[in-house]
């Protein structure tokens, strides 16, 4: 093969490569999804805090759950009668913030977040730093101490030692030493300590269960322990959870999930519910608007570039129907603008409407040439008779209720005009035979463009990732360097090759 056929196909594969590349890229990072119905759940979660204030300058902190694997936050706001919010960034978790100079009384305060589930979205667990020994008091060192003896020869690691300890505390009946432990604390803290006095990470956590339409839900104690190059979480009743796509962690800094100064008897309770969006809609929503896409484009300016972005695949279309199956058409690419006219009507109206536009202005073409017109004035005189032709057809449809008349008034009228002219101009200089051939042609490859372009998947993808028209560059340039047989020549040749083989 010789460098110009090389330095072509390496084109053509390079051409290609982009626009895949690029719009992976861009699903990645601004995660527009590839399939025009995909959908993702959304969370709507509001925390109330309720507390009894005592007349004093009052401030109310609320922790707020960190970044973490499959969520994304979409907003989020505060909502309080005479309250100052705002949301604290600083300190190793976000705090929800309510002031006001003097309160008194029952308060009742209300932070309110939307989540969208993101399967694809993932953060970079941060290591933690050198693990302190828990501290155990009088006699549950001795207790902590005998039990991690019993454990720790026979685990290989964290996540075996955490394993047998959320066993060992749901065991009935409990050891003496894992009894005594228990009297004086919680499971989920007791395990953390016992895992940070072996030297393993651990923190307990406070997480929400979600489930549509539950109501007044109190966060629930995990345990986190961190395994080679992440955390793992555990049930303090159930042991590790490999499906935590139902949690949404909560608190897993130091601080307390709700401080209050100025009041007593202060309470956080959670509700939520849930609703299915467009994927679509929910990128546009976390892009960031330096990002370059269509959909920046005003409304009417949209709909016409979604039009217009289907037209390489329709003249992808075009080409293998010419180049690989033969079918000759009247012009190169009239059926790919036929074809989106198309897509504008209903088809069968469609073609109906141009099969009967044509066809008249046809019979009037030829009393157009034996007036001897220049090109120019024919063609306008033909864009003022079509226009006549689809008044009328427009004006009889909609007497007889034939709605669907009405869509050939979608039709361009250079388009119509230019296809009659074409169609004449052939039918002087080939005859009708061949006139009635590249006619028919022209129309089942428009139909068959139409097909292609009128596919959703094809609209939406031409649309949200414009760069895979490079992709349909490079095969518009690998058919044009096909010198094979066409489909339509095999069947003409069909009867020799039958003939030889006798």
């Amino acid at each position: 093969m010789s460098w110009e056929r090389w330095s072509y196909a390496l084109a053509a594969v390079l051409l290609a490569v982009a626009g895949i590349a690029v719009s992976m890229y861009r699903q990645a990072y601004t995660g527009i999804p590839l399939l025009p119905d995909e959908a993702r759940r959304v969370w709507q979660i509001e925390a109330r805090v309720e507390f009894s204030a005592s007349g004093e300058p009052a401030e109310v902190l609320l922790t707020l759950p960190p970044a973490q694997d499959g969520f994304l936050v979409l907003s989020e706001s505060g909502a309080s009668s005479g309250f100052g919010f705002i949301v604290d960034r600083a300190g190793p978790q976000r705090r929800a913030h309510w002031t006001k100079r003097a309160a008194s009384g029952q308060q009742t305060l209300f932070y309110q977040m939307d989540l969208v589930e993101d399967p694809q979205h993932r953060i970079t667990p941060e290591m933690p730093s050198e693990v302190s020994e828990a501290y155990f008091a009088g006699p549950y060192t001795t207790a902590a101490s005998e039990v991690l003896n019993d454990f720790l020869p026979k685990s290989t690691g964290a996540k075996s030692l955490a394993e047998q300890l959320v066993q060992a505390i749901n065991t009935d009946p409990l050891s003496q030493n894992m009894r005594l432990l228990r009297q004086g604390h919680e499971a989920a803290p007791l395990i953390a300590a016992l895992l940070n006095r072996a030297g393993i990470a651990a923190r307990t956590v406070k997480a929400l269960q979600l489930e549509d339409g539950r109501r007044h839900q109190p966060l629930h104690d995990y345990v986190q322990v961190w395994h080679e190059d992440g955390w793992l979480l555990y049930d303090p009743e159930r042991g590790r959870l490999d499906e935590t796509a139902d949690l949404l962690l909560w608190q897993t800094g130091t601080p307390s999930v709700i401080d209050v100064v100025g009041g007593s008897r202060s309470q956080v309770t959670f509700s939520m519910t849930s609703q299915t969006q467009s994927a679509l809609t929910l990128s546009r929503l976390t892009t960031s608007p330096f990002d370059l896409s269509l959909h920046d484009l005003p409304i009417a300016e949209q709909g016409m570039f979604k039009l217009i972005m289907t037209l390489p695949v329709g003249a992808l279309v075009v080409v293998f129907m010419r180049l690989v199956v033969g079918i000759r058409t009247s012009g190169t690419f009239m059926p790919v603008l036929i074809a989106l006219t198309f897509v504008q009507t209903e088809l069968l109206a469609g073609m109906i409407g141009l099969v009967v536009v044509v066809g008249a202005a046809l019979l009037l073409r030829s009393y157009l040439s034996s007036l001897n017109l220049l090109l120019v004035a024919r063609i306008a005189t033909l864009v003022v008779v079509v226009i006549g032709l689809v008044l009328v057809l427009a004006v009889v449809s909609y007497r007889l209720g034939l709605i669907s008349g009405l869509a050939i008034t979608f039709f361009p009228m250079v388009i119509l005009a230019w296809t009659v002219e074409r169609m004449s101009i052939l039918w002087e200089e080939e005859g009708a035979g061949e006139a009635m051939i590249q006619g028919t042609g022209s129309l089942v490859v428009a139909v068959c463009a139409y097909g292609m372009m009128s596919l959703e998947i094809v609209r939406h993808l031409a649309f949200n990732f414009p760069e895979l028209n490079l992709l349909v560059l490079a095969g518009i340039l690998l058919l044009g360097r096909y010198t094979g047989y066409r489909l339509t020549e095999l069947v003409r040749f069909l009867p020799l090759a039958k003939r030889d083989s006798e």
